[in-house]
């Protein structure tokens, strides 16, 4: 198993930002203690995405954080990132890890319980369940009822983390799901201040990680 903390898993959005401000979103969210980041970008040349990957791990690196590109495995090992994530429409996890080979992290979306133990056989490193809430972001989400969150979290040997429309105010919905971590977009990436939003919500998520 890859040694990382899915505590407090940041997934980037850079609709409406110069480089130079999500650049600098990104620093403060690594300030404020997120342990993961991914960059998630759609419908970008695949040169744009990679420029901006080794920008981002510029900075992941400093603050010894993985960062996880989304669905691009190439992009993922140009950059030399420390792992993927694969949709449930991306390349397979069995082939990404081929790829990628046994030192990286790799994740996958899952909605059902079903699919998170296809994606364990196949040897992903954690699960991404979800949406829990509606989000604004430009991705398709179904929602994901907590119930099988909880489930998937009973059935499968792996750390989840809840996405999905998820913030301070809301998160209490995960208490006792069984959760190793929660991902946020909006909540770290719309604030005025990234870091504080950072440092209060990963103290929040502890709260609802079982001990």
């Amino acid at each position: 198993m890859r040694q990382f903390d899915p505590t407090m898993y940041f997934i980037t959005d850079r609709t409406g930002r110069s480089t130079e401000d999500f650049l600098w979103r990104i620093e403060q969210a690594c300030q404020g203690g997120v342990t993961l980041v991914q960059l998630r970008e759609k419908d970008i040349p695949t040169r744009t995405y990679l420029e901006l990957a080794m920008a981002v791990h510029t900075i992941t690196k400093r603050y010894q954080i993985p960062l996880i590109i989304d669905d691009r495995v190439d992009v993922a090992l140009a950059a030399g990132a420390e792992g993927v994530h694969i949709g449930q429409t991306d390349l397979p996890v069995r082939l990404a890890r081929a790829l990628m080979g046994e030192h990286a992290i790799i994740g996958a979306t899952t909605k059902t319980v079903p699919q998170a133990l296809e994606a364990y056989e196949q040897g992903v490193d954690y699960l991404g369940v979800g949406a829990i809430y509606p989000t604004t972001t430009k991705v398709k989400t179904v929602l994901t009822d907590v119930s099988v969150l909880r489930e998937i979290c009973q059935t499968v040997p792996l750390p989840v983390c809840a996405i999905g429309g998820l913030n301070y105010d809301n998160c209490d919905v995960l208490q006792g799901s069984g959760i190793a971590g929660v991902a946020v977009v909006s909540a770290i990436m719309k604030a005025d201040d990234p870091k504080a939003a950072a440092e209060q919500l990963k103290a929040k998520v502890q709260t609802l990680i079982p001990k």
